[in-house]
């Protein structure tokens, strides 16, 4: 690859980053259902696992928890901010690294489907847990609980929607792959 390809592609890539941060930001406002302590859930989770299945975990860390931590600014959430940076930026890193263990072609989307949703599923763990210990040290332990079902559905549903889309993508546009990280 001759120098200005490649810094075509980090160019293209950097635009990428930006795109998803903002499609996350967008879809963490869109739709917010208030919580009991003082968060809420959103549909952010669909674009983190969408970013992590098909772009890989650098893309999908940075997005996730950039456009997860603006969307607390702007919503009126700042509390939440640096926690949902932190969360949902280990969330899409690990979903990417875990679906795309073992693959030749480093691309996540290019899994097979057990490992996409043992991906996700992992990170269903990982945003519930953190949002609970969170909450737990913020509003008390006890009240937390009641976050626990509220997130893992938010996370479950962009886990779902996650994986249909990124696999809609890769079989419309095949050379999207040379975009992952």
């Amino acid at each position: 690859m001759k120098s200005t390809d490649s810094s075509k592609m980090t160019a293209l890539r950097i635009a990428l980053m930006a795109v998803l941060t903002a499609t996350v930001v967008v879809f963490t406002l869109m739709v917010r259902v208030p919580t009991p302590i003082k968060g809420y859930i959103s549909l952010c989770d669909v674009v983190i696992t969408f970013s992590a299945f098909l772009f890989g975990p650098w893309i999908a860390a940075i997005a996730g928890g950039l456009g997860t931590g603006i969307a607390d600014l702007i919503g009126g959430y700042a509390q939440w901010a640096p926690l949902s940076f932190v969360i949902h930026g280990a969330q899409g890193l690990l979903i990417a690294v875990i679906a795309r263990s073992g693959l030749a072609s480093g691309v996540p989307g290019d899994a097979n489907i057990l490992k996409l949703i043992l991906a996700g599923v992992v990170g269903m763990v990982v945003m519930a847990g953190g949002y609970y210990i969170a909450g737990g040290v913020l509003y008390g332990f006890e009240a937390a609980l009641v976050e626990i079902p509220l997130n893992l559905l938010q996370s479950g549903v962009g886990v779902v929607l996650g994986i249909a889309v990124s696999r809609a993508v890769l079989k419309a546009y095949p050379p999207v792959r040379s975009l992952s990280l």
